[in-house]
């Protein structure tokens, strides 16, 4: 099965504008309003845009080990917020 436009579109999209569209699609499904087709449709948009999210953040991460490489090995750090002053 070909990709979509809608799937080329997700996949060009930056993490920020798939949360949106995916916080859309929950508050859709929410309401109850739709037809079961509908409902299913959304769906199956709402596990593209969390595939897609997922994939952004899983290739953060590799940057990120990367970036804090010690000895050639990554080295997996936990994320420490900055302390206020």
């Amino acid at each position: 099965m070909a990709p979509s436009v809608k799937d080329e579109a997700v996949s060009e999209e930056g993490f920020d504008r798939v949360l949106q569209r995916l916080r859309g699609v929950v508050e859709t499904l929410e309401t109850g309003s739709l037809t079961l087709e509908q409902s299913l449709a959304a769906f199956e948009e709402g596990v593209r845009l969390s595939r897609r999210g997922a994939a952004i953040l899983d290739q953060a991460e590799r940057r990120v080990e990367i970036l804090t490489r010690g000895d050639g090995e990554p080295v997996a750090a936990p994320f420490e917020p900055p302390t206020e002053k």
